[in-house]
């Protein structure tokens, strides 16, 4: 999970490459944060969408029950 120390670092890093530019060892830090940030925006809309998923075949099961 990223945190808001995380997501405030990212924040930090690409203003300040917007504005004097970042060291060879800043840049991999970037690198780093928005892979673990993508990973987990990834994962979470995953879950989200299985949450969705999961929630459709009850109400499927459930009407099947019915008729």
């Amino acid at each position: 999970m990223i945190t808001k120390e995380k997501i405030d670092r990212i924040n930090q890093l690409a203003k300040k490459k917007k504005t004097e530019g970042l060291s060879e060892e800043e840049l991999a830090e970037q690198k780093k944060l928005y892979r673990e940030y993508i990973d987990s925006f990834k994962d979470n809309l995953r879950f989200q969408l299985d949450m969705i998923k999961g929630q459709k075949e009850a109400e499927a099961e459930e009407e099947k029950k019915i008729q």
